[in-house]
């Protein structure tokens, strides 16, 4: 009998370790093929890279952190596929992703109904909206939202005196969502919007659009995009001799917008993430050390050779850790941790300092973006 029993009691001990060891699931969907993959590759990278660095801290309350990747393909439907997996069939602690705001929409109300948080590195503003884009008390978002790009702008553009704009945006959710907060904040700002055009996200040429924009001689031009179509604005632009300070949104400041436009690109301002001038940043900016160690992670990895740093570098980093704060605070009890992230304060990250609260699921202010302009083929602090 006392060796049936000792016998026991080191079974139950054997397995304890395993217990403790769980590891946290998390589900992570990036566009890692289609036509965000140039954001979603290294968004994945940055996510894999943040996990191993808690990972190699000792985990969360001593679990280790567990990746669970898919591909959204830039595909609506597939991101509600994998949401739905994630959820039903993984039985993640919470999701991290997507790429897109049209594919963040697609899945929204099914990370509400399956009651399972959803931290977005998604631009547009509607996953976290209410009314009319549904319910979003599960859903957060890392990046700034459109409306505090397009106050970031318009504030500088009123500063500079130019108060008569073109405005170019996508016809994608995310051009939508920027345009709309443009032409609903604009006559607040004294700027009147005299020219308003739109365009395929895929589109090769907007000099149709661009050669009304002129007709209506405006001070300058706002494009709201991602991707190719901006630059090829910034060129076409410049091949119709269109004299006018181009500003892009905060989705093009990244070295490969540079590289696509050319010559086109140079004096381009736009809002972004103190990321891409984080040597311009004074000592006392409490994000310098932030972004520092981020920098520093990144270079040593070698992503930097393939996936030079932008303004979407540090999405996947802010929502993993936004998500392990939380997780320390809570644990993993799906309303308890939904709380926590809802009730961030102060936390200091790449993208900003986040202060979240339940009508704001996003948490970042206007003083979380820059504005930088191409100056020499590099992004400056704007004048």
């Amino acid at each position: 009998m006392k060796k049936t029993i000792v016998a026991a009691l080191a079974l139950v001990l054997l397995a304890l370790p395993a217990v403790a060891q769980e590891t946290i699931k998390l589900g992570a969907f990036f566009d890692l093929s289609g036509r965000a993959a140039f954001i979603g590759t290294p968004t994945k990278l940055v996510a894999e890279m943040v996990v191993d660095k808690i990972n190699a801290e000792g985990g969360i309350n001593g679990r280790k952190l567990e990746l669970i990747i898919g591909d959204t393909e830039a595909n609506p439907a597939k991101a509600a596929s994998l949401a739905k997996k994630f959820i039903h069939k993984d039985k993640v602690v919470a999701i991290i992703g997507p790429t897109m705001t049209d594919t963040g929409m697609a899945v929204k109300a099914i990370a509400n109904a399956g009651k399972t948080p959803i931290l977005m590195t998604v631009g547009g503003d509607p996953v976290i909206m209410g009314e009319q884009f549904g319910p979003f008390d599960w859903v957060f978002k890392s990046p700034q939202r459109s409306r505090t790009a397009v106050e970031r702008l318009l504030g500088y553009l009123r500063g500079k005196g130019l108060s008569r704009i073109a405005l170019l945006s996508a016809a994608d959710g995310f051009g939508k969502d920027g345009a709309g907060w443009i032409e609903r904040l604009s006559a607040s700002y004294d700027i009147e919007i005299v020219a308003r055009e739109s365009f395929g996200a895929r589109d090769s040429d907007m000099t149709a659009q661009l050669t009304k924009v002129r007709a209506a001689a405006p001070q300058a031009l706002v494009v709201w995009t991602i991707g190719p179509a901006g630059a090829i604005v910034a060129k076409n632009a410049l091949q119709l001799g269109l004299a006018l300070p181009l500003f892009q949104c905060h989705g093009l400041p990244d070295p490969k917008y540079i590289e696509l436009a050319g010559a086109a690109s140079e004096g381009n301002r736009m809002p972004a993430t103190k990321l891409l001038v984080a040597d311009q940043l004074p000592d006392a900016d409490r994000q310098k050390p932030v972004i520092a160690e981020f920098i520093r992670l990144y270079r040593e990895r070698g992503y930097d050779q393939q996936f030079p740093i932008n303004t979407h570098s540090g999405y996947a980093w802010d929502a993993i850790l936004l998500l392990a704060n939380a997780i320390r605070q809570a644990g993993t009890e799906a309303e308890a941790l939904r709380q926590a992230i809802e009730n961030t304060r102060d936390y200091v990250g790449v993208s900003g300092i986040y202060n979240l609260n339940a009508l704001d699921h996003n948490g970042l202010d206007v003083d979380s973006m820059v504005m930088v302009e191409v100056k020499n083929g590099r992004f400056v602090l704007a004048d």
